[in-house]
């Protein structure tokens, strides 16, 4: 089964290739509608979705992450929307010039080819995927996770008719739509057929990526995000941020975990940060020193385990941690950071240089929320992961992303001397 989609994404991929902007914005638009005039039936699948992810005993946040809403789909139509306004990257001139020799050469942006995406529950990643690869000109094959099959395959055969309607292969999207997970260790050896290969999901199915993949893979999506409350800042618009950061969308992976507050603003800052995070419904993980100041105030406040440093709550749950100076701080998001999103919050601007330069991150910021790592955020529109490492892509991973380079010579009968 697997192998007559790969051979069918493959076909696919050429044919997308060629289509100019224009016939690729036309389909995106297509989708577009197609999803708010079909939206009954997707969020029938949801609904069923749901109820078996509830009786299975999914966390909060995981079902936060599955659901849709009528409001929800019409952001991720217009999402859709958005990306046919974005500057269509293939096909532009990176950089050449002419050789001592007379060849004219230049470095120029095409599709990758065939994308496969491995996901957990997060229905909008669907579209996002298909929207993002259908404008670059390149086909797709979904994984999504059990908790969300249903809602997958209505979504999919929704774009796979706007794709037939616009006369292209319904091929250019598929969904494997069978929950087996041993179908997961068969889609990483298909190298033959997938270009690229992106996991959005827990650190376990990173490692297994990894591991097995013939494919290159491209991780991210794991974020173990700080942010560090430096002596000089100023306390209101600090917890501003924090609050943000924490509780806007917690089952994010942009979502603020750890909190590593200086020493010489703790007897002043921790007080005010339990008043708030009291309000705000956030449970506090702190460390012994932290610990004795946060429970004078009315916010939950815990002993902070050990292994809480390395894992990502995604949800009302903080850790608290003294230290201090700047460097006791950059060492701990050396440790236990995933290279996500880190933020410093200073009025000194000196201990900002050095936060920007030594803290290793896919997205690093100055006195601003670490929610901000997101494709439409960065005016990148939907984005298919946030990538963390270095190769080929970091961070937001737009449209770009999504495409290589060729180098092409253009010569009148030039040879080598």
């Amino acid at each position: 089964m697997l192998e007559q989609m790969g051979i069918a994404a493959r076909a696919a991929s050429y044919r997308l290739a060629l289509l100019s902007s224009r016939e690729k914005n036309r389909v995106l638009e297509s989708i577009a509608d197609a999803l708010e005039a079909q939206h009954e039936a997707i969020l029938r699948a949801n609904a069923d979705d749901l109820a078996d992810a509830r009786a299975a005993g999914l966390s909060e946040a995981m079902l936060d992450r599955l659901a849709l809403t009528p409001a929800r789909l019409k952001a991720i139509a217009d999402d859709v929307r958005q990306v046919c306004g974005l500057a269509d990257p293939v096909g532009q001139v990176i950089d050449g010039g002419l050789l001592d020799s007379g060849l004219r050469l230049e470095r120029r942006r095409v599709p990758l080819g065939v994308i496969g995406v491995i996901y957990e529950a997060r229905p909008n990643v669907t579209v996002d995927v298909a929207a993002l690869c259908l404008k670059t000109g390149n086909a797709a094959i979904l994984r999504g996770g059990k908790e969300t099959h249903r809602t997958n395959a209505a979504i999919v055969r929704v774009i796979q008719q706007a794709l037939a309607d616009g006369g292209l292969p319904a091929a250019a999207v598929q969904a494997i739509e069978n929950p087996d997970r041993a179908l997961v260790s068969e889609m990483l050896r298909m190298d033959k057929y997938i270009d690229m290969l992106i996991p959005r999901g827990g650190a376990g199915l990173h490692k297994l990526c990894r591991e097995q993949s013939t494919i290159p893979v491209i991780t991210g999506g794991i974020g173990v995000c700080h942010i560090f409350v430096d002596e000089s800042a100023d306390i209101i618009p600090a917890l501003e941020v924090i609050v943000n950061a924490k509780t806007q969308r917690p089952s994010t992976c942009n979502t603020v975990e750890t909190l590593l507050v200086h020493q010489g603003i703790a007897g002043r800052f921790l007080p005010a940060l339990s008043q708030q995070m009291a309000q705000s419904g956030v449970t506090l993980h702190a460390d012994e020193v932290a610990l004795e100041l946060l429970q004078a105030g009315p916010a939950k406040a815990v002993a902070v385990k050990a292994e809480e440093y390395d894992d990502e709550f995604l949800s009302l749950d903080l850790n608290v941690k003294m230290v201090a100076d700047l460097d006791e701080a950059i060492a701990h998001i050396r440790e236990h950071g995933t290279r996500h999103s880190d933020a410093i919050l200073t009025r000194e601007m000196r201990n900002a240089d050095r936060f920007v330069n030594e803290v290793d991150a896919s997205a690093v910021y100055v006195n601003a929320s670490t929610r901000f790592t997101d494709g439409g955020q960065f005016g990148l529109g939907a984005e298919v992961a946030v990538s963390t490492q270095k190769l080929h892509a970091r961070g937001p991973m737009g449209l770009e992303a999504l495409t290589t380079y060729k180098w092409i010579g253009f010569g009148d009968n030039t040879i080598r001397a």
